[in-house]
């Protein structure tokens, strides 16, 4: 049974999360507070956890940064917050998905699923090791590492995902619909906007100048092409 950490300081929508997702056979732990929840984070074992941003105490964004730093595991916000600013930097921070209240209980565990599915499915790849040489950029698939001209670069798990995808269909325009099915495993009507943040994060890793992209190319109306 996969165990889920909620910190979400409204109990009553704690409450209904916890239900459906117990209902999926989930085991969950709800935490009410920022800093309990950030203690029991990362002193116990977690299969995915889910995060709220207005919290008592720490907030969503630095329990976010500080799981990150230690932890390779999904972590999902749930906000009331909806503006792009607020998706960017939980993203930026390496969350792996931002859905905005209100939404279906049945959404979100759609959701917790394919993520957990997804991290199985990385796992589970780990025993081949692969490496990708384009562009100065060096990919370790098996070690899940990015050089940059010979320098380790950081990579949340999306990013690097995002990255290798593109890179094993090179010079094709595929489209954020199509990147985010593939990536994040969801229904291509879920918000797409996901693939435009991690596109940019990426730019900013790779190119020399991520206004002026000679790699990772937008075509308007399109989509994202990397070119080789």
């Amino acid at each position: 049974m996969k165990k889920v950490l909620l910190i979400e300081d409204d109990i009553s929508i704690a409450e209904l999360q916890r239900d459906y997702l117990e209902i999926n056979k989930f085991s969950v732990d709800i935490q009410h507070s920022g800093e309990e929840g950030l203690q029991k984070a990362l002193q116990e074992h977690y299969d995915l956890i889910i995060l709220d941003i207005m919290l008592p105490g720490v907030n969503g964004f630095e329990i976010c940064k500080q799981i990150r730093a230690v932890k390779n595991i999904p972590i999902l916000f749930v906000s009331a917050k909806k503006e792009d600013i607020d998706k960017i930097r939980g993203l930026g921070l390496g969350a792996d998905d931002y859905i905005t209240k209100p939404f279906s209980p049945s959404e979100l565990v759609a959701r917790v699923k394919a993520h957990l599915e997804r991290y199985e499915r990385l796992a589970g790849k780990q025993t081949q090791t692969n490496t990708i040489f384009v562009h100065g950029i060096t990919i370790d698939k098996s070690a899940r590492k990015v050089y940059i001209d010979g320098e380790e670069t950081p990579f949340t798990t999306k990013e690097f995902d995002l990255l290798v995808f593109l890179l094993m269909h090179p010079n094709q325009v595929l489209s954020k619909e199509q990147l985010y099915e593939k990536i994040w495993g969801l229904e291509s009507a879920a918000d797409v906007s996901t693939v435009t943040v991690h596109i940019r994060k990426i730019r900013g890793k790779i190119e020399g100048d991520p206004a002026q992209p000679k790699f990772l190319e937008t075509v308007w109306g399109a989509g994202y092409r990397f070119n080789v």
